[in-house]
């Protein structure tokens, strides 16, 4: 039946569908995916059908501005349309309502406390917090600023964000008793000075503190990127020494960043390929 392409479908769940839409849905997934234009038989290819079967889609999807097509290369890239889509869903997107549903699963997995900050007006915020079952005496709840080198959250933005503004935010920290950085007061430092323990954050991809600033607590952190690339949330998971596993690739900190990538991904972001 030759109508069956385009007619209603029922799948297993028991909704009708438009079986055609699915099937041409991989084109313009490949697109994406692919961040650049592409000829007919690589996009046909990256879409796992033939450049026959591929061509009438692109012809559908050009029509409506989901494609176009370079009158010169003959390569076919995302249209005005897609992009207009693109824009407006990023403009709905809240960074926090998207990431609580992730970390209230990742929580009920691991069993630990977690903790979800911000960059507020005085440093790394932490804006949410799910409580692990086990009591944890930290001096940390929603509205607590974060030491910017003094904390796991807080060398993640200092790690992540662009260098003059974390100078600032790590200078605007010293002397300001609402940041939490330990039991004494931090020095004063330059950002010059501590680019070689960033730069170890950056490569592991996340920050862990052990001990500090609160003895007997360790914690692990990882950053959340939005649609730009730069970071938007950290992620902070934390329980007492002992009990709490910091190893870098251990039971924590594997879910943790997996948790992590989901939410950047929900959120636009795709990492570099260069």
């Amino acid at each position: 039946m030759t109508a069956s392409k385009t007619a209603a479908n029922m799948p297993p769940d028991g909704r009708r569908s438009i079986q055609s839409i699915e099937v041409g849905f991989p084109l313009l997934s490949a697109l994406v995916s692919a961040g650049k234009p592409l000829t007919l038989r690589d996009l046909a290819n990256a879409a796992g059908m033939t450049s026959a079967k591929a061509h009438p889609y692109l012809v559908s999807f050009t029509r409506v501005g989901l494609v176009q097509q370079d009158g010169l290369t003959g390569q076919y890239e995302l249209g005005p349309f897609a992009l207009q889509m693109g824009l407006v869903s990023l403009q709905r997107l809240d960074p926090v309502r998207v990431a609580l549903p992730e970390i209230a699963e990742l929580q009920a997995e691991i069993g630990h406390t977690l903790g979800l900050a911000v960059l507020g007006s005085h440093g790394p915020t932490m804006i949410h917090m799910i409580e692990a079952s086990y009591p944890v005496h930290v001096n940390m709840r929603k509205g607590t600023v974060m030491s910017m080198l003094h904390t796991a959250t807080g060398q993640v933005f200092a790690a992540w964000l662009p260098p003059q503004v974390a100078e600032h935010y790590i200078q605007r920290e010293v002397g300001d008793t609402a940041v939490i950085a330990g039991r004494e007061p931090p020095p004063k430092v330059a950002y010059a000075d501590v680019e070689a323990r960033l730069a170890d954050i950056r490569v592991h991809g996340m920050a862990r503190a052990i001990g500090n600033p609160l003895p007997g607590v360790d914690a692990l952190s990882v950053p959340v990127f939005d649609h730009t690339g730069n970071i938007t949330l950290a992620l902070t998971c934390l329980g007492p020494s002992g009990l709490f596993d910091v190893d870098w690739h251990g039971a924590i900190a594997g879910p943790l960043r997996v948790c992590a990538n989901k939410i950047s991904h929900k959120l636009g972001y795709r990492k570099s390929t260069n």
